[in-house]
């Protein structure tokens, strides 16, 4: 079992910055694929970011390519989003995932994670 903690959320003015953080504990996440998704109110939850365990290859989506960066700290088993130029519509709750498959898995599909963080809110002010 692996259990995931988001932390860094908060409000911010538009064009700022923040960095979430994902603690997992339970056991090592140095061969797992970690991702970022995310929720805004009345919409399905979303992919954001993706890293591969292997390689260290890293996946975006459209709307966040450029401006967020994912990465990881297996030697502090967490792995981290660094949001920057931040629009309001990235408003959303910003879930960290883990999958046994490849980071890939995650770009195609939310069911391929097969750990889930409670969520932190994520609030961009125009």
């Amino acid at each position: 079992q692996v259990q995931l903690v988001e932390s860094g959320g908060g409000l911010v003015q538009a064009g700022g910055s923040l960095r979430l953080s994902c603690a997992a504990s339970g056991r090592t996440i140095s061969r797992y694929s970690m991702g970022w998704f995310r929720q805004a109110p009345g919409k399905e939850r979303e992919f954001v970011a993706a890293i591969s365990w292997i390689d260290g290859y890293t996946y975006y989506s459209d709307s966040v390519k450029g401006r967020f960066t994912i990465s990881r700290d297996n030697a502090k088993n967490t792995v981290y989003l660094q949001m920057n130029n931040l629009k309001p519509e990235d408003t959303a709750v910003y879930y960290c995932a883990a999958s046994a498959d490849s980071a890939a898995s995650l770009v195609h599909s939310r069911a391929n994670a097969r750990y889930w963080g409670q969520g932190t809110q994520v609030t961009v002010s125009s």
